[in-house]
């Protein structure tokens, strides 16, 4: 963390007390080897010895100072400089945080120069944050409705760069590389935009109309108090289990198919949908558990055999929920909407959905029971 802990000695302090406690070692041995000498090499030592101490001590009352100086002092850019931050991120040995709706790194023309950076930081040890705001959340519905007039798609922008995340993170070499590389989404009303690269970023706020890279930008030092504010901010939306979900719950929803009281297969399946509808492409795995049966409704199971059912968390947020029972609903031409609209909405989530365009998806709606 960039903030300063309870307990734990800040960076600059320490660096201050070890090169004071080089200047006044050097300084004892310079004194020392003066008192073993005589005539001018003993003069010498005996006045470089005294300056290293005079040295030491200035450093130690003027350093603190200054580094608060430089600490404090906030540099104003006109916009948000892409090309600047991916520089900056390509240099990262420690911490990258992103906070924001949506980001135009990931953008076609930018996309490969980002990742690139990214993944040198990643080599190099650093840890990736990025927390984006959840598409199907209100406060994207109404973050649209402030750009209403640029006529931009908010939920399909954070979408698209949500999907792009996801391969990159999946091209990646190792499973401790991948783990270092964490993203997530937030459904809280979005308050501040945050791009940090170890103990610098650059923040800004959402302007109504405009897009948060098209305006102001103040570059802080992250323990001045501006960025401590940030620093706050991010960490109580990252740690937030009831907004926040990680990428890989966006992703995929766990879902254990039930038949009666008997617990089948736990399946991980792509799904979209809101806080009172689920659907979920049980193509594969699913599918063929449910081969030898037909779901239409609820009540149309074969006599005398238990209902299949399913447990699934919904909202899938990152922890603290407990599973709830739905029943397994076959989607057909009947339902409103219907497999069409429901395609659209998987494919505006995952892109050129189904995958193999020729396959028939068995899409299902989950209703709590």
């Amino acid at each position: 963390m960039s903030r300063w802990r309870l307990g734990r000695v800040p960076r600059w302090r320490t660096r201050t007390l070890i090169i004071g406690g080089i200047l006044f070692l050097a300084s004892a041995g310079l004194l020392i080897a003066a008192g073993s000498t005589r005539g001018f090499t003993s003069d010498l030592l005996l006045n470089l010895g005294s300056s290293l101490v005079l040295a030491a001590v200035s450093y130690l009352i003027f350093d603190p100072i200054f580094d608060e100086a430089r600490k404090a002092r906030v540099q104003e850019h006109d916009r948000f400089d892409q090309a600047a931050f991916v520089d900056r991120m390509r240099e990262t040995h420690r911490n990258i945080r992103i906070l924001d709706t949506w980001t135009l790194l990931l953008e076609d023309r930018t996309r490969t120069r980002t990742f690139s950076a990214m993944r040198k930081a990643l080599d190099q040890g650093a840890t990736i944050r990025v927390l984006l705001l959840d598409p199907s959340s209100a406060a994207a519905q109404q973050r649209a409705e402030e750009l209403v007039r640029r006529q931009i798609d908010v939920a399909a922008q954070i979408m698209d760069n949500l999907r792009q995340l996801y391969l990159f993170r999946d091209q990646l070499d190792s499973p401790e590389v991948k783990s270092r590389l964490k993203v997530c989404v937030y459904d809280a009303s979005p308050s501040i935009q945050l791009y940090q690269w170890d103990h610098r970023a650059l923040i800004s706020f959402f302007p109504i109309g405009k897009v948060s890279f098209d305006v102001p930008q103040l570059e802080v030092d992250m323990a001045s108090p501006w960025g401590q504010f940030v620093d706050r901010r991010f960490d109580e939306l990252w740690d937030h289990q009831e907004h926040v979900r990680s990428l890989d719950r966006y992703w995929l929803l766990a879902v254990t198919l039930m038949q009666g009281s008997e617990r089948l297969d736990t399946v991980f399946l792509p799904y979209v949908g809101t806080e009172d509808e689920v659907y979920v492409d049980g193509t594969g795995n699913l599918a063929n558990r449910l081969a030898e049966r037909v779901l239409h409704a609820r009540d149309d199971q074969p006599a005398g055999s238990a209902p299949f059912g399913a447990l699934a968390v919904w909202p899938p947020r990152r922890s603290g929920r407990e599973a709830h029972d739905f029943d397994l609903i076959r989607l057909d031409q009947e339902h409103t909407p219907g497999p069409t609209d429901v395609l659209a909405l998987f494919d505006g989530k995952y892109g050129n959905y189904p995958p193999a365009r020729s396959a028939e998806v068995f899409l299902l709606r989950l209703v709590p029971r």
